[in-house]
């Protein structure tokens, strides 16, 4: 279980308001309903639908994004915890990722072109922040 601490929240606020399963299901971000809540190892996150957040319920390490919700390029790149866009993101194996993203600067292709590289260097660093 990852702490709390390590996750990118605003206020307790998990992927900014995003439904985490909007992600899998629709394929895309829905931002979720402030009435449409559960909270989970210290976030909260907010859903589109009831019937989202009762999937989440059910098993919500299968929706929770990687690396606590920081951009997964960075944490394989540089191993730092960097804030993220929540419409710039990408559902590969089962594992949501998250990415920095400016009007400059999109690390998602970036993160493409070496992806089982970084993947394995992001796993490693952020074992660094949660220990385990």
């Amino acid at each position: 279980m990852t702490p709390a601490r390590q996750f990118n929240l605003d206020k307790g606020l998990a992927i900014q308001g995003y439904d985490p399963v909007s992600y899998f299901t629709s394929h895309k971000a829905i931002k979720g309903l402030a009435g449409i809540t559960a909270t989970h190892n210290g976030a909260t996150y907010r859903f589109s639908t009831a019937a989202n957040r009762d999937r989440f319920l059910k098993t919500p390490s299968t929706y929770e994004p990687s690396y606590g919700g920081w951009c997964a390029f960075a944490m394989g790149d540089t191993g730092e915890k960097v804030e993220i866009d929540p419409e710039t993101f990408e559902v590969r194996d089962g594992r949501l990722y998250l990415f920095y993203h400016t009007f400059f600067n999109n690390t998602l292709p970036k993160w493409q072109k070496d992806e089982p590289n970084l993947q394995r260097k992001a796993d490693q660093n952020w074992k660094k922040f949660t220990g385990n």
